[in-house]
């Protein structure tokens, strides 16, 4: 019997399961600007599955690639998510509003 499939499967709940709060965090404090730091760790966990010496591992490392690289969209519609309302605008921190930055107070 084997379990490589399921254990895959499992991983990739987690990681996805994970990252979702990632997002929130990271435009609730930073702001739609660290996109890049995901496009860096997406690209660069891709790489890793292509050298990766086992399947699974290279498996998951290709899930956590490519789910860093949605995270990337789902920053920026977090953001419109924020402006409706639907999650809270940190205090302080700056939103566009049709080209001109105003302060979330």
């Amino acid at each position: 019997m084997r379990i490589t499939g399921i254990l895959i499967g499992a991983g990739t709940f987690l990681i996805i399961g994970a990252l979702h709060p990632v997002v929130i965090k990271a435009e609730y404090h930073i702001g739609k600007r660290c996109w890049p730091a995901f496009l860096i760790a997406g690209l660069a966990s891709i790489a890793g599955a292509l050298f990766c010496g086992t399947q699974w591992l290279s498996s998951l490392l290709a899930v956590l690639g490519f789910s860093l690289l949605w995270c990337i969209g789902e920053l920026f519609e977090q953001e419109k998510r924020v402006a409706k309302g639907w999650f809270p605008a940190k205090a302080g921190k700056e939103k566009s509003e049709g080209g001109k930055l105003t302060r979330c107070d």
